[in-house]
């Protein structure tokens, strides 16, 4: 992949930019910055050799929300942005046209028009008539075959965004950890977690399955999980593969709460303690504490998804693991946007090694050591 540094010329070239801009929103305002800040170092290069920068990127799975809320807190690092409520078109070309030397265009959602996810032709060509030159930088949509993505690139002149080259040479070291290591997988859906599973399973010493995830591996071994939401029955065939690998880690206490949810009637038990009548929602202190001590003597420590149903106020197995790690002197390399979230609210951010934009981009990646959206650029 060629840098954003090796673009010949930017004077006055309009660069289009396919930047990281689905963040989290809540009453119209965005709540976590954290992808926008990740973004600016490469609008910055640009915008210092003098280019027409376009942003576009997507927000939300609709295809209905609005970037309006990313522009008005994207202003506040770049004065002067501009936002134009449309993608492609008349209108859309016009903005370009008026946009000086330095200045900063946002375009509306992507996914506004069917044809970015669907990978149209059509919507590729449209939305490379804009620009001379095409930046990837939004490492967390490289595993999509959208337009945006893998149909653009392949009619402009490619480049890599400096944000996109970082996520690359840091899970690239991810691929080839140094031992001890410790890879935390959380969250759920045990049918996108088994490729990058499989592949953790054979590079690294210790790999934990936590959060909902973990419920499967439990009921294939034997363990009740009461009425906790469990995969369907055809993924247990390889679930009860995974389990054979003496590399493989499981909780070993487990928080369970009330069919309704509520932290405050909640309470740690064993394995084969979980009530009929409740439901597993966190990990429990003793599976954090065994976890705090391998990330104490780990060299190098990997996590990806929460460990409990945080947004319902389970965080103690996930706070509890963040502190641990941060507390380390292991490279450590975080990912997924509840997790990051976790982090970004306990101000331990910087005791991190590194801190991925992708969540399902980055086990895909671990998985496969490419996607679709880094092949295009090559």
């Amino acid at each position: 992949m060629k840098s954003i540094t090796k673009i010949p010329k930017l004077e006055n070239i309009p660069v289009l930019v396919r930047a990281a801009l689905n963040v989290p929103v809540e009453n119209g305002v965005v709540v976590n910055s954290f992808r926008l800040r990740k973004a600016l170092p490469t609008i910055e290069y640009l915008r210092k050799k003098h280019a027409r920068v376009i942003l576009i990127g997507h927000i939300g799975e609709k295809g209905t929300e609005t970037l309006e809320p990313v522009y008005r807190a994207m202003k506040e690092f770049i004065p002067g942005l501009v936002f134009c409520p449309v993608t492609i078109g008349a209108t859309a070309r016009e903005a370009v046209r008026n946009l000086p030397a330095g200045g900063v265009l946002m375009l509306e959602n992507l996914r506004r028009d069917v044809g970015e996810t669907k990978n149209s032709p059509q919507f590729a060509t449209a939305l490379a008539e804009l620009a001379d030159v095409f930046v990837e930088d939004s490492f967390d949509v490289c595993h999509r075959e959208h337009a945006s993505v893998v149909g653009v690139p392949k009619l402009l002149a490619p480049y890599a965004g400096l944000q996109l080259l970082q996520e690359v040479e840091e899970l690239t070291k991810a691929l080839k950890p140094i031992s001890p290591s410790l890879a935390i997988i959380g969250g759920a859906k045990f049918s996108t977690k088994e490729p990058v599973l499989t592949s953790l399973l054979k590079s690294y010493d210790r790999v934990f399955v936590g959060g909902a995830l973990a419920n499967d591996f439990m009921v294939a071994s034997g363990h009740s999980v009461g009425k906790s939401l469990v995969s369907a029955g055809e993924d247990e065939l390889g679930i009860r593969r995974l389990l054979k690998n003496s590399r493989l880690m499981l909780p070993i206490d487990e928080v369970v709460a009330l069919p309704e949810n509520d932290v405050t009637k909640s309470a740690a038990v064993g394995l084969d303690s979980v009530p009929a009548e409740q439901s597993v929602y966190d990990d429990g202190p003793k599976t954090i504490e065994a976890l705090a001590t391998l990330a104490s003597k780990a060299k190098t420590v990997l996590w990806n998804g929460p460990l409990g149903m945080y947004e319902k106020g389970f965080t103690g197995a996930t706070e509890g693991l963040a502190k641990a790690i941060a507390a380390s002197s292991a490279y450590s390399i975080l990912g997924g946007g509840d997790t990051v979230a976790v982090v970004e609210n306990l101000n331990l951010s910087h005791r991190f090694s590194f801190i991925s934009t992708g969540g399902g981009a980055m086990l895909d990646f671990l998985a496969k050591g490419t996607l679709p959206g880094l092949e295009v650029l090559n």
